[in-house]
């Protein structure tokens, strides 16, 4: 029991959940090492999911596919995504976080072995598809293990580990392609020698949750909220859409709206829109930390509008020239804040509505709305570019639906303001949070304060 008081306040949490959930006591990884390790397996998936955008191109020369298959090869990772997240978002609240993460690496192993040998379209789609099934099962894991192991850094490194996952993937995949040999494997040769060391840490941790049963049961697709949880996801799916939906944005359509605009067929361009998104959204991740909840999603909404606003009359200005592709850089960078800010401002505003065992299932949930919005739009998009109005075209189309969304989500958070604030401060129960629950009472007061 000494030992136990001496430690710092999150891992004293942890081991008091740990236990209480009957978890097997082993030595491991410490708290610090072990968020390290969790953050940096959430980082290297995104950058695995961003690290194909820049080859596009390269794929579509060499194998002679239309504009449409781009966007169902990114599409369809999505959508393998979100049946990870139905089926197995919420089985690592029964069998444990570990397991999860062990088989989740292993199918990125995989999938980084079947991109390496792919020699069609078929095999990326193959590729792609176990890559989302991987990720899928793994992110509801992540962020709960993250917040079991501590409630404040842990909410802080579920919004900003993806965004700098995303970033790096796409342009280091694009400095790789573009400077280095193997154009198409070393990429995915990297990714596959990060994988298997993140696996091997892995098993050094030490579980945050016991086993319990119903793991089976859990496996069974449902959409089933706490209620504690359902007004402030009510208020936060339309952000959280929103802004994945102008990710898929860049991250389909970008590459080619660069090459248009710079008249460049290098593969650094095809990756560059995706890290500027993606990168600004880590800012506003850092540096809204401390504000409070409803004024981060009001600055994510403000940003995404007027940075969607210059990015289109940027790339509706001409078909070259140098104002337009700054004006096209400037607002993906104003636009990736709002990412960052809605992102972040809907996890705040939803996780301490709901207990331990429910983390997993309802950062699950979350993640099925984001990646609805990142697959569904783009896969539409990619169908309009070819049988519509053409590029620009569509890309304003996309670009209008986005913002569309952004003002319905804030007509959302205006009309239920004054409950989204009593929401994000503190739950009905919160006398009783504040002696049973100290981690997630951390977590209210977290939301509130920053």
């Amino acid at each position: 029991m000494r030992s136990t008081t001496q430690r710092p306040a999150s891992e004293g949490i942890s081991v008091r959940r740990s236990r209480a959930h009957g978890a097997p006591r082993r030595r491991g990884l410490g708290p610090i090492a072990s968020l390290g390790l969790l953050s940096s397996i959430l980082v290297s998936l995104l950058a695995s999911s961003s690290a194909p955008t820049p080859l596009y191109a390269l794929y579509q020369a060499r194998w002679g596919f239309s504009p449409i298959t781009v966007t169902v090869v990114f599409g369809v990772y999505a959508v393998a995504v979100l049946v990870a997240l139905l089926i197995f978002g919420k089985i690592s609240d029964h069998v444990g976080r570990r397991p999860v993460l062990i088989v989740a690496l292993i199918g990125q192993t995989a999938a980084m072995a079947t991109f390496i040998t792919a020699g069609g379209v078929d095999a990326l789609l193959a590729a792609r598809v176990v890559q989302g099934l991987s990720t899928g099962a793994a992110v509801g894991a992540l962020g709960a293990g993250m917040l079991d192991l501590d409630a404040r850094k842990g909410g802080f490194l579920n919004s900003f580990a993806p965004t700098i996952g995303t970033a790096s993937g796409a342009l280091v995949s694009g400095l790789i392609v573009q400077y280095l040999p193997a154009p198409t494997h070393l990429v995915y040769y990297v990714l596959l020698g990060v994988f298997v060391v993140q696996a091997l840490a892995v098993t050094g941790l030490n579980e945050t949750v016991g086993r319990k049963p119903g793991a089976l049961a859990s496996m069974a697709p449902e959409f089933k909220l706490p209620r504690s949880a359902r007004a402030s996801v009510a208020i936060a799916a339309p952000v959280m859409f929103a802004v994945w939906a102008l990710t898929g944005l860049y991250g389909a359509l970008g590459p080619a709206l660069t090459r248009t605009l710079v008249h460049s067929t290098s593969v650094v361009w095809g990756g560059l829109p995706l890290f500027v998104l993606a990168g600004s959204a880590g800012l506003a991740v850092v540096l809204l930390r401390k504000a409070a909840t409803r004024s981060v999603m009001l600055i994510g909404i403000g940003s995404l509008v007027v940075g969607v606003v210059i990015t289109l009359v940027s790339i509706g200005s001409g078909t070259g020239g140098t104002p337009s592709v700054i004006g096209f850089f400037i607002g993906g960078a104003i636009s990736g804040f709002g990412f960052g800010s809605g992102f972040q401002g809907g996890i705040r505003l939803v996780v301490p509505q709901v207990e331990p065992h429910e983390r997993a299932g309802v950062l699950s949930l979350l993640y099925v709305v984001c990646y609805s919005g990142l697959g569904v739009p783009a896969v539409i998009g990619g169908v309009l570019v070819v049988h519509g109005g053409g590029l620009v075209r569509t890309s304003w189309e996309y670009g209008i639906a986005v913002i569309v969304l952004a003002l319905a989500a804030l007509a959302g958070l205006v009309l239920n303001g004054r409950r989204a604030e009593h929401v994000a401060v503190v739950r009905p129960e919160a006398g009783s949070l504040s002696v049973s629950d100290p981690e997630a009472a951390s977590l209210a007061q977290t939301s509130s304060q920053g």
